[in-house]
């Protein structure tokens, strides 16, 4: 049975409830827009063709490392209606990055470094992309979750990675293709 908070019952989390997401490691993420509208462009011969809204989630995808220094860029594709990319948190190597630029620390002096988990950076993702985008077309939303998979192994991450690749070119055999 479903828990209740706010007097509204809640969707069990989807998540590793033995992971900390906050862990080194690579994380491949997929984001869909709201009912699966198509804002970011179209697929042309198997290629993604952007449009303006699609170009603003892409440049803000390409943003994530400025806000969040320990974290890398793998493989990344825009689709029409979602976001396939691996996410790298590596802390041990933009510490000393980060220490450097905070001013005066936080509350505790706790590294906030360590505060900082795949759901926290997705939310800044998607809360950016939607204040530009709903510029252009009010209204426009992601769906609240977001799917994500611990990459294991180098099998998996290479798997993922042509996944991610080939997704464009597999966009007609898909489930996600609307006319």
């Amino acid at each position: 049975m479903s828990e209740k908070f706010m007097n509204k019952y809640r969707i069990p989390s989807s998540r590793l409830q033995t992971w900390d997401y906050g862990n080194e490691g690579a994380y491949f993420i997929t984001i869909c827009t709201n009912g699966r509208k198509q804002y970011f462009g179209r697929i042309t011969g198997g290629a993604m063709i952007l449009n303006g809204t699609g170009k603003l989630a892409e440049r803000f995808w390409k943003e994530i490392p400025d806000h969040f220094p320990f974290l890398e860029l793998d493989n990344f594709v825009i689709m029409p209606n979602h976001v396939h990319g691996i996410l790298i948190i590596k802390r041990g190597t933009a510490e000393t990055r980060l220490i450097a630029s905070l001013r005066g620390g936080f509350a505790g002096n706790k590294n906030p470094m360590f505060h900082i988990n795949i759901s926290r950076i997705i939310r800044w993702y998607k809360g950016r992309c939607s204040f530009e985008i709903n510029k252009i077309h009010p209204g426009f939303a992601w769906q609240p979750r977001f799917y994500d998979h611990i990459i294991r192994d180098a099998a998996d991450w290479e798997r993922i990675r042509n996944y991610i690749t080939d997704n464009p070119a597999n966009w007609m055999e898909g489930k996600s293709f609307e006319k």
